[in-house]
């Protein structure tokens, strides 16, 4: 049985418990090295081709757009496959209520029945979001599980809770 940890994260100036502040690390990163490290597994980062704006303020107001629009950013990259995984680790910030649209990309680009899919994601007070119902519609065939909200700001001292999240999910 094969994990692999796929996410997207946003590094640099986020919002963060009611500031803005520059991250040298985003905090959905941080989770998945933390599941990483107890479960075992393939880490891959999402990585849009047009990056988002530096500006955390513009950067919201493009992902509502892009929300709106149903865009579907294009992707630097993919796994080659993703044949070998049972279980898939989806993780990925809340905005706008759900997963950036890059997130949708990448899931949409795979045949994903008979993966199981564990959510997490990180927010400044959201949750999960529409998320997880967001999941059941576009990974036809998958078991979409409950999925883990960490709150951003307490995002690096989390490993304990996603550690143990992780361990039951697989």
């Amino acid at each position: 049985m094969a994990n692999l940890i796929v996410y997207y994260s946003r590094k640099g100036k986020n919002y963060w418990s009611g500031s803005i502040v520059d991250l040298v690390k985003g905090n959905t990163e941080r989770v998945a090295e933390f599941i990483q490290k107890a479960v075992g597994g393939d880490l891959f980062e999402i990585e849009t081709v047009k990056e988002y704006s530096k500006d955390y303020m513009t950067c919201t107001e493009e992902a509502k757009a892009e929300l709106r629009e149903g865009a579907r950013p294009e992707l630097k990259k993919y796994p080659d496959s993703i044949h070998q995984y049972d279980t898939i680790f989806v993780g990925y910030p809340n905005w706008w209520g759900t997963m950036p649209m890059c997130v949708y990309t990448f899931l949409e680009h795979y045949d994903l029945t008979g993966k199981k899919i564990v959510p997490f994601c990180t927010n400044e007070g959201s949750g999960m979001g529409a998320s997880e119902r967001e999941l059941q519609k576009i990974c036809k065939g998958a078991n979409v599980v409950s999925g883990l909200a960490i709150h951003g700001a307490e995002a690096a001292k989390s490993e304990t809770k996603a550690a143990a999240w992780a361990k039951k999910n697989v």
